[in-house]
């Protein structure tokens, strides 16, 4: 695999995580009744930043979850025969919330989907809506995002590799050619 552009640099997904934070403000009419939840694994801390971020606007700090979804796979039994599990951690009640799903890239679909019934099992929001920092094309399922950082359009042969700490040292987007 060979990095064929950048996409964002640091600053540039700074950019993006403030305006999805101003437009997750106006399209709730505030956050009084918002929760961020992160997708594992690179969703996290893009919904802890949206938070940061929220908090700075609006005076308010919005809860913050952490979900995994990997036993909610529609393609378990092709991973891995021990699945890694990151851990749910959701420290508040979901019902009569509007949830913001958090992800860094949207591709088929599938990730969300699986989002979706993870957490519909920890209760039953007001209503789900989807922050994700990049959408790149390519649905298999008819979701899309609410709030979008940047839209790539892709190929197959291509991958958008979101490099963030705490999993990185740099904060960027790659746009990578798949060998072969």
């Amino acid at each position: 695999m060979k990095e064929k552009a950048k996409i964002m640099d640091a600053r540039a997904m700074e950019r993006a995580v403030s305006r999805i934070a101003h437009e997750i403000i106006e399209k709730n009419k505030g956050v009084t009744d918002v929760a961020l939840i992160g997708i594992q694994r690179r969703g996290v801390p893009l919904a802890r930043r949206l938070a940061e971020q929220i908090e700075k606007v609006e005076g308010i700090k919005v809860p913050v979850g952490v979900l995994d979804i990997t036993f909610y796979r529609d393609d378990l039994s092709l991973l891995n025969e021990h699945p890694v599990l990151n851990g749910t951690d959701i420290p508040f009640g979901v019902t009569g919330l509007a949830v913001v799903l958090v992800d860094d890239v949207l591709f088929t679909g599938r990730t969300a989907r699986a989002a979706l019934d993870a957490l519909m099992d920890s209760g039953r929001p007001r209503s789900i809506q989807l922050a994700v920092l990049v959408d790149r094309g390519h649905r298999e399922l008819p979701i899309r995002a609410d709030f979008v950082g940047k839209n790539v359009p892709t190929s197959r042969s291509e991958l958008i590799s979101v490099r963030i700490a705490p999993f990185e040292e740099v904060n960027e987007v790659l746009l990578m050619e798949l060998d072969g």
